[in-house]
């Protein structure tokens, strides 16, 4: 592909991966002749970043497998400008202008912001020692391996239980270590119910991997964590919105502390967009802003962004918030709202939780178990939840799209979800939910 003149309409994308790779690659399908410049103060322009942990494990023999494309592939194959190693560290917005970390500056027409988010850094002493390591970034993870792979420890500390948290336990726990992990909440995960948070601990224990709640670390020394001892100690406690470059340039942040967009995800400087993890997105069953950082979020945003950044004028419909984590070989995925969650938004919510096998058992089947929460006064779905060793990816995806929807309880009770006994009951898990949420409903 030729490249075009360093004249003409300027879109400058000021981070890569999800977001920005996504917005970029959109506004150049769109307009064949807009100059696109995609700015990344990584090393790593596109890569699997929810990959990682699976590295570590061992799943994924090569670190390299996870790259998805190089700077090359976007300036030859899309005639999109990449910069690694490039930092922004100015907005000038009535001029125009990103002044770079290098001293250079770009002058832009539109612009799109996917600074994604930091690690949260817990204010715990000795964090900065040199055996205790953040995962976040792909440096993160790299450092965690040459330290696994050279010190060889024989134990270690996990601070967080959200996702990343969960995942390089069972990471390490794989490779050996004995793993302990704390937790500054009183429940792992964003599904703050308690039969959950029993079955995340149960599973967990069964692999003898300790979990300790309402935990507040207080020192990192040599030998571990407080009193608890250990070779190494892994810091996932969380992730924020990057935000501060916006800030100074005088975009608005919205009530999460993420950067504030409207339904076309333009900030409130006209011709600057916003999308990712940086960024708020909507939720549909709040039906309010909200701050939800996800890779497939930050993928759908960057494509809207990227739209209408190239002259559309694009709507992003918003998410419900639909995610899967794998612990210890058993699946956990939500999406919308839990009972306590939805009961928190001001919801009359009402909620059933079913155990029933996701295939005949003469056909392997696993035991699911499913929650299910509705408001009671409109009959509306607002959330579900799915756990199981198997057979849970596509029963949150039917409850992802039935929410997504706006269905009621009435509508979807009846879905015509297929049957046979290699691959589903007459009466799917979901639906004996659904029917048993029905009478909780005429009970109440």
């Amino acid at each position: 592909m030729t490249a075009h003149p360093a004249s003409g309409r300027h879109l400058v994308v000021i981070g890569g991966v999800a977001a920005g790779l996504s917005a970029a690659s959109r506004a150049r399908k769109l307009d064949r002749d807009l100059r696109i410049t995609v700015l990344e103060r990584g090393p790593v322009i596109s890569y699997g970043a929810c990959g990682l942990p699976y590295w570590i494990e061992g799943q994924v023999q090569d670190r390299e497998d996870l790259l998805v494309h190089s700077p090359g592939f976007f300036r030859n194959e899309r005639n999109i400008q990449v910069e690694l190693n490039t930092a922004v560290t100015e907005i000038a917005h009535a001029r125009r202008r990103v002044l770079l970390s290098n001293g250079r500056e770009l002058s832009y027409d539109r612009l799109v912001l996917a600074m994604g988010a930091t690690a949260r850094v817990p204010e715990i002493r000795g964090i900065d020692s040199p055996h205790c390591f953040q995962a976040h970034t792909w440096e993160h993870f790299g450092r965690v391996q040459e330290y696994l792979e050279k010190r060889q420890p024989a134990s270690a500390m996990v601070i967080g239980a959200g996702f990343v948290g969960l995942e390089m336990a069972e990471a390490l726990r794989m490779r050996g270590l004995q793993v302990t992990m704390v937790e500054a909440g009183p429940h792992p995960l964003r599904w703050h119910e308690e039969w959950l948070s029993r079955r995340i601990r149960e599973r967990l224990g069964q692999f003898q991997i300790d979990l300790h709640t309402n935990y507040r670390a207080e020192e990192i020394h040599e030998q571990g964590l407080d009193a608890m001892p250990a070779g190494m100690v892994v810091v996932a406690a969380g992730i924020r919105p990057e935000t501060e470059l916006a800030q100074r340039a005088g975009i608005k942040l919205g009530r999460s502390g993420a950067i504030a967009v409207d339904e076309h995800l333009e900030t409130n400087l006209p011709g600057v967009f916003a999308a990712g993890d940086c960024a708020e997105t909507f939720h549909r069953v709040k039906n309010a802003p909200d701050w939800i950082p996800l890779g497939t979020t930050a993928n759908k945003m960057g494509l809207v962004a990227g739209a209408n950044a190239a002259g559309r004028r694009e709507r992003f419909p918003g998410v419900a918030g639909t995610s899967i984590v794998k612990v210890c070989g058993m699946a956990v995925a939500t999406t919308g709202l839990s009972p306590s969650g939805a009961r928190q938004q001001g919801f009359g919510a009402v909620s059933a939780r079913v155990t029933a096998r996701s295939r005949p058992s003469y056909f392997f089947g696993e035991q699911l178990e499913v929650e299910l929460v509705a408001e009671r006064r409109s009959g509306r779905l607002l959330g579900a939840a799915v756990v199981g060793d198997r057979d849970v990816e596509g029963r949150i995806n039917v409850m992802a799209t039935a929410i997504g929807s706006g269905l009621t309880l009435d509508e979807f009770q009846y879905t015509d979800l297929c049957y046979a006994p290699p691959y589903a009951t007459t009466w799917d898990p979901v639906l004996i939910a659904a029917r048993q949420l029905r009478n909780a409903m005429e009970q109440g």
